[in-house]
């Protein structure tokens, strides 16, 4: 009997072990990424306006090292400022994980000749790949462009939490 109880014991404790060996906590880091862009406006039937832009790009991270991105949302005009809306972000590190993020904001007027910035910009984590299969979070999204060339910077601020 005694036997039988110390083997219990023995199993259950390695059991434990094994399952706390591979629970991996999840845990908030901070996250930023600084890069530049490239925007090509143009039609998109998969907005209500008609009208989007695809944005391709490349930058750095301190969590996630060198990497590159691709984007693409919709535009609508609304005064002297653009909404962009369903916005889908994609950034792929060196290592070949992916880290996807949905954004949304404005584009304002700087009063100098074509440039526009970021404003009220946000951007959500919703997943990825590898050590980012999970993730989530988000923060905001800062930067700007000129619109006559499509060409800007563009850095996001935030947290992510990976599981």
């Amino acid at each position: 009997m005694l036997k039988s109880v110390l083997r219990f014991a023995t199993g259950a404790v390695l059991l434990s072990a094994a399952f706390g060996a591979h629970a991996d906590p999840a845990t908030y880091k901070d996250f930023q990424v600084s890069g530049v862009l490239q925007e090509i406006p143009g039609p998109s039937l998969r907005c209500p306006s008609k009208f989007g832009g695809t944005i391709l790009g490349f930058g750095a991270s301190p969590l996630l090292g060198k990497l590159t991105f691709l984007a693409s949302d919709c535009i609508t005009p609304n005064g002297a400022t653009f909404t962009f809306s369903d916005g889908k972000f994609i950034i792929t590190t060196l290592t070949g994980d992916l880290v996807f993020a949905n954004y949304s904001g404005q584009f304002v007027p700087t009063g100098e000749g074509t440039k526009f910035v970021f404003s009220n910009a946000t951007f959500q984590i919703t997943g990825g790949t590898g050590s980012y299969f999970k993730a989530s979070g988000g923060g905001n999204l800062t930067g700007g462009e000129d619109m006559a060339t499509g060409q800007g910077t563009i850095q996001l601020s935030g947290r992510i939490l990976t599981k």
